[in-house]
């Protein structure tokens, strides 16, 4: 149950706007992401996860490792794993180490297909965002982030 007694520490005008345009900026960012890779049959969340396969050795990754890199809960992983495996662009695998453990392996088509379509993310993302902001901009949102990724998580 939730406290009913929280005395709210409002935002100010200048802290709603700058708010709302987070809000908005980012959900612009993910929007037109997302909608440059469905070319490729991907959505961004898929394309996340063959970049964190493609990072490590033989571009496998436990998938409770794998969930927590993506932000994602083991359940919806589950099911987004599915789906890729049904494009036979990643596949899971038995952990060597500990066979209750289960690995998501990243298949040559799916390393191929993430070879294909990375350019055109990348030229995206600077559409988008990099390219929009100044460069000194850029790195102070660079700071931001890392504060929010970094702050303690209140559960």
């Amino acid at each position: 149950m939730r406290p009913t007694s929280i005395k709210p520490r409002w935002l100010s005008t200048e802290q709603q706007v700058i708010w709302r345009q987070f809000l908005s900026g980012t959900g612009r960012i993910f929007a037109e992401l997302d909608a440059e890779l469905r070319s490729f049959g991907l959505d961004l969340g898929e394309y996340e996860i063959l970049v964190h396969l493609s990072d490590n050795p033989d571009h496998e990754l436990r998938m409770s490792e794998l969930a927590d890199k993506v932000r994602q809960s083991r359940s919806r992983l589950t099911h987004t794993v599915s789906r890729m495996e049904a494009k036979n662009i990643l596949t899971r695998i038995a952990c060597p180490s500990d066979r209750r453990g289960v690995m998501a392996k990243l298949t040559d088509e799916g390393y191929a297909l993430l070879v294909e379509a990375a350019p055109h993310h990348v030229e995206s993302v600077r559409r988008v965002l990099v390219d929009v902001v100044e460069p000194e901009d850029f790195i102070a949102l660079g700071r931001l982030m890392g504060a929010v990724v970094q702050a303690p998580e209140q559960s």
